[in-house]
């Protein structure tokens, strides 16, 4: 019996050790690969960067359909020609005519309508609904920060962000890709102006409150209107408030006399604290008081009531109705 057994351990033991794989010393990767691969690598670098590749050269590409999805996406009904006129900027046509001159066609023709006209009507209607959001939630600002608000919302940037992240990279017409911020603004103002005569002037406010007003939201409004001299600012606006001239108090240091110095300085009208500073010495602490101080007349300090983005278009009117009886 144990001869039995030891001659099973044996045959066991044999079966297992070939079915364990056998090192092989020789190399799994080749002496050519390396070589290969660094001249590959410099003849990429040598072409330089790779530029990119507009999704309408994909075989798959469907004009139409990306504009129907594009309102479809934002809820909005659009007219397709319209649409397609706002998306189509004058470079584009263009670059059509060269090409077409350049094939022996001496009068070219593109059935195309550029965004020129639906762009002017756009920025118009930005500009009107703008000025009545930022009047109507802003009411204790003066003229110089709702013109300076406004300007940041009707910004080439600002707009330029809000046409990407809507979509419209890939479906404007330009004689350039990717499409600059210039394009991209007056894309986006053209397509307001389509929309407008699509579905109407409410629409065209709502699309403008949901997607141009709400870049404001979390912004410090004190960075978007630079008030170059604060404390002379402070004091004309006081006087127009029928306030009290405003006085700086110190009342409060540490570090004198050191590298570390700081002074905490507060301003006063009429025996009631308006705002308080900090700087590293007694001018720098009373500007920034006085910057305090006309964030809290204002109504834009940091802790301020946050915009009502959901506003209707007859409350601006409304409020713009009174303000006028009010003048």
């Amino acid at each position: 019996m144990s001869f039995i057994r030891n001659t099973l351990k044996t045959v066991l033991l044999s079966s297992q050790l070939k079915s364990y794989p056998q090192l092989n010393n020789t190399r799994s990767i080749k002496r050519w690969v390396a070589p290969t691969l660094r001249e590959l690598r410099r003849r990429r670098e040598k072409l330089g960067p790779e530029l990119p590749e507009p999704r309408s050269q994909f075989l798959d590409w469907n004009y139409s359909a990306e504009l129907y999805a594009f309102g479809k996406r934002l809820n909005e009904e659009f007219d397709q020609s319209s649409l397609q006129s706002a998306l189509t900027n004058r470079s584009y046509i263009i670059q059509e005519e060269n090409q077409q001159r350049e094939v022996g066609i001496e009068e070219p023709q593109v059935n195309l309508t550029d965004n020129t006209k639906l762009m002017e009507k756009g920025a118009a209607i930005v500009a009107d609904y703008i000025d009545a959001f930022l009047r109507y939630s802003l009411p204790k600002v003066p003229e110089e920060g709702i013109k300076a608000f406004a300007a940041y919302l009707m910004s080439e940037d600002t707009l330029a962000h809000v046409s990407r992240h809507l979509g419209l990279t890939e479906l404007v017409f330009s004689g350039e890709y990717p499409p600059s911020n210039e394009t991209m603004a007056r894309s986006l103002l053209a397509v307001i102006g389509s929309l407008q005569e699509s579905s109407g002037s409410e629409k065209a406010f709502s699309f403008i409150r949901d997607f141009i007003c709400t870049q404001l939201n979390q912004k410090d409004l004190s960075e978007l209107w630079v008030i170059e001299d604060p404390v002379e600012y402070l004091k004309s606006i006081c006087k127009d408030l029928k306030l009290a001239e405003p006085e700086p108090r110190l009342i409060g240091e540490a570090g004198k006399n050191t590298v570390l110095a700081a002074y905490q300085v507060a301003i006063y009208s009429n025996k009631v604290q308006i705002g308080q500073g900090f700087g590293e010495d007694t001018q720098t602490a009373i500007q920034v008081a006085s910057l305090d101080a006309l964030r809290s007349l204002f109504g834009i300090q940091e802790n301020m009531t946050p915009f009502n983005f959901e506003i209707q278009v007859d409350q601006l009117s409304t409020a713009k109705a009174a303000k006028r009886l009010q003048k």
